[in-house]
């Protein structure tokens, strides 16, 4: 390189730089060791070895990631993407599309022009996203259209929920579907025109094709924009309407009736597939919100016929999902959901908030089941979660990418190449014997190998998995011992080592991408699930992973002058953590899943700052989302202008709702802290979606235990002692054996110790004493204690029946 630059900051590997031009040399640079790809964009032109090159196209395209074209870096155009650091804005921001970023430039671009804004959202790991680049975004012809007739946005939904959530709104109420990558015409008041989902880049099989579908609007827009925009305006007031009108109050609590839990239990074991687990039909999701309701209800009375049809209806769906291809059996983990109704087919990319949720459910089927297969599920997820999803200073990332390079020399991505086998290869490298067979057959026998591959055609729509296949067992582990005549340990240990070979294969291809956006609301599912684990499991190392995450959330996500979250932040190329120049503030579910998270902590650890912070996002969320006239929280704070309905989330879908959760963490909360005021919030939320719970409590099954917890005063766990004594924490073994839903476990070892901040607050505290000097247990509700015990079985036994009362509150 020629001439004296000093470069600044530390983002591009300069390793990375090497690869695109060979040797080079930078002189007087700060840090000699990196480039940054946000402050070179006035260096316009050097050179490389007597090459001209132009440094802004390199360093966009460096921030986007490896490449597998061969053109020269000044071939290469970018858009206003490459200026983002969300992986799925990078990934676009060399589409010949003049995309975008949500923002004001865009919007009065549109307004100034008159021109129809096309909209387009979807994630970085999204399989169908990435067809819709490749087919219509890379395209020319597409790009001249939207180019020449349009603005184009595009918006990572996982950045920007709430911009998802009105435009995915009006796409379902006029399509009767939704889904990613979403594309929708908006005017440029940002009111929708037209909205879909995936479109093919042609006219075929009798559907308009992307091109078709651009030139229509773009010429009905210029011949009558009026009537379009008037249209929109109405359209975008009647969901105004709906929505308001789905979320009307009066000043009066009106909690649903004990019914309402009869019925959606009713409409779950209806729904209930006996064959291969599950509540719904193909596509599957797991939805642990599901299994949170269902074990909740089990609680209350687990020796009666229901109790024991949700025993089997919960603990069946957990194993034919973790036996099923949905479940990594090499690289551990879930996929997102099964195309099949057998859990056989994966959709294979991994979210985040998949794994901290699942972990919980398999949690609480191994601490009601005592099997460990569920604790074996459990410890699969978080070692893949510690392993593929963690930054190395703690927070966790958002997802891993379905399509990869099936090899190196590769020009184009497949779905699932990452994880699909052939017969002939696993052939070759499972060469280890039995004395009596090979494992090769063993394993063949266990997940249903087959040599022309076991996915059936129907579920390949693009050829991709054509004589591949996905490991999943449609039998168990007991039907492979009994045909093989060896032992179900022996049957484990053979898949392990079988296991361990393929990762090690697996090692050799390339890797899907992971999106590295490190967002607030999933990390604290995933923490949730790490506290969880390590309390049930009695798993310190766990508990540990969850206080290092929460110290990142802390660090880099948490303003603790004006106590708000942010809702992400990203790894830069360096590995560092890096913000955008705007950061965007955080969600409801930010709030309320970290909030969960601080409490499930504090259980874990009983370390009461976990309990005070919790306290303090509370009441910032009730600050910023809080609707006074008709309850319940909004999904985003009130100032955005962009942002044409505040809206509700009613549903616990992949993840719960923000309302769902906040209804449990108000519950648990005033009983922590003796705060009346929480729980009435918790009661006006209730009364705020009263009428979905009585029509369809089925949509919101965290809801619905919520309201459990609410109509029913929390069991609450006072254990006198001292941490470090051994009967104290004898005492803490018998709590994790018990599967308690919403219980108030607290450690009251003295005013000035790790419980002062609950001193302050509960002042029956200072009213629980050791018996005969040994720490004792008192089991509680509402502060009415039954006889302390000091004897860890006579603490279970006492939990056992405590669990199952239903008190009023």
């Amino acid at each position: 390189m020629y001439g004296n630059l000093r470069l600044l900051g530390v983002q591009c590997n300069i390793i990375r730089a090497a690869k695109c031009f060979g040797n080079f040399t930078i002189r007087n640079a700060c840090n000699p060791s990196k480039l940054n790809c946000n402050y070179v964009a006035s260096l316009k032109n050097f050179s490389v070895n007597s090459k001209p090159y132009n440094f802004e196209k390199l360093a966009r395209k460096m921030a986007t990631g490896p490449s597998t074209s061969s053109l020269p870096v000044t071939d290469i155009k970018t858009n206003k993407l490459s200026y983002e650091k969300s992986p799925y804005l990078l990934q676009h921001a060399t589409n010949p599309v003049d995309w975008f970023p949500w923002g004001d430039e865009a919007f009065e671009k549109a307004k100034n022009e008159n021109k129809l804004i096309f909209l387009s959202v979807g994630y970085s790991t999204c399989h169908w996203c990435h067809v819709m680049e490749k087919e219509s975004f890379e395209n020319a012809a597409v790009a001249e259209i939207l180019n020449k007739s349009y603005v184009s946005i595009k918006v990572d939904r996982e950045e920007r929920p709430d911009v998802d959530k009105v435009y995915m709104t009006y796409v379902q109420r006029t399509t009767g579907g939704g889904g990613w990558p979403m594309s929708v015409f908006l005017t440029p008041n940002l009111e929708p025109v037209y909205g879909g989902t995936y479109f093919p880049p042609e006219d075929k099989y009798g559907r308009v094709g992307f091109k078709t579908l651009l030139s229509m609007i773009a010429k009905q827009w210029e011949a009558n924009h009026e009537e379009l925009g008037a249209k929109a305006k109405a359209s975008i007031n009647a969901i105004q309407r709906l929505t308001a009108q789905s979320f009307q109050t009066t000043s009066e609590l009106d909690i649903p009736e004990s019914d309402t839990i009869r019925k959606c239990t009713s409409m779950f074991l209806k729904s209930y597939d006996k064959t291969y687990g599950g509540f719904s039909d193909a596509p599957k999701f797991p939805q642990p919100s599901n299994y949170n309701y269902l074990f909740h209800v089990y609680s209350k009375d687990p020796t009666s016929e229901q109790g024991k049809e949700i025993f089997e209806s919960c603990t069946h769906s957990l194993k034919k999902m973790a036996y099923g291809g949905i479940h990594d059996h090499v690289s551990t983990g879930f996929a997102r959901y099964s195309v099949d109704s057998r859990w056989h087919v994966p959709h294979f990319e991994k979210m985040l908030y998949d794994q901290g949720q699942l972990a919980v459910a398999y949690c609480d089927a191994y601490q009601i089941s005592k099997d460990d297969f569920f604790k074996e599920i459990v410890e699969d997820i978080l070692n893949y979660a510690s392993r593929d999803l963690s930054h190395d200073l703690g927070g966790f990332y958002g997802a891993e990418d379905a399509d990869s390079y099936p090899t190196e020399k590769s020009k184009h991505k497949k779905e699932g190449a990452f994880c699909v086998w052939e017969y002939s290869e696993l052939e070759n490298l499972l060469t280890m014997k039995h004395n009596r067979f090979r494992y090769f057959d063993l394993f063949c026998y266990h997940f249903d190998v087959k040599k022309s591959g076991n996915v059936p055609p129907q579920y390949d729509p693009h050829n991709e998995l054509t004589n591949k296949n996905i490991l999943g067992c449609f039998r168990s582990y007991e039907a492979t011992s009994t045909a093989f005549n060896v032992t179900i340990d022996e049957v484990k240990e053979i898949l392990k080592q079988c296991y361990d070979v393929l990762y090690e294969e697996r090692l050799k291809r390339p890797k899907p991408h992971v999106d590295t956006k490190i967002v607030t609301a999933w990390n604290g599912l995933m923490i949730s699930g790490f506290a969880k684990a390590g309390f049930v499991l009695n798993r310190s190392e766990y508990v540990d992973r969850a206080v290092k995450a929460l110290e990142f959330v802390n660090e880099y996500l948490y303003n603790d002058t004006n106590r708000t979250l942010l809702r992400c932040c990203y790894k830069d190329d360096s590995g560092n953590i890096s913000q955008i120049s705007t950061p965007i503030n955080g969600f409801v579910q930010d709030y309320a899943f970290l909030i969960r998270s601080l409490i499930d902590t504090y259980e874990a650890t009983l370390d009461c700052r976990w309990l005070e912070w919790a306290e303090t996002l509370q009441d910032t969320q009730n600050e910023l989302f809080w609707d006074e006239e008709d309850f319940g929280y909004f999904t985003s704070p009130e100032g955005d202008p962009s942002i044409v309905i505040r809206d509700k989330e009613d549903q616990d879908g992949a993840e719960p709702s923000g309302n769902s959760v906040s209804v449990h963490n108000l519950v648990r909360l005033s009983a922590y802290l003796n705060r009346p005021d929480l729980k009435d919030k918790a009661g006006k939320t209730l009364t705020a979606f009263a009428e979905r719970l009585r029509q369809i409590a089925f949509a919101l099954p965290e809801m619905t235990s919520g309201l459990m917890h609410y109509s029913d005063s929390l069991p609450q766990i006072f254990i006198v002692g001292h941490l470090d004594d051994d009967k104290t924490k004898a005492l803490l073994n018998a709590v994790r054996e018990c599967y308690i839903p919403g219980k108030v476990l607290i450690l009251v070892d003295d005013p000035e110790g790790r419980s002062e901040f609950l001193y302050k607050r509960i002042d029956f505290m200072g009213k629980l004493k050791k018996v005969e000097g040994q720490p004792t247990a008192y089991v509680c509700r509402s502060y009415t204690c039954s006889l302390p015990v000091t004897d860890p079985e006579a603490l279970k036994k006492a939990l056992d029946v405590e669990s199952r009362k239903k008190s009023s509150s």
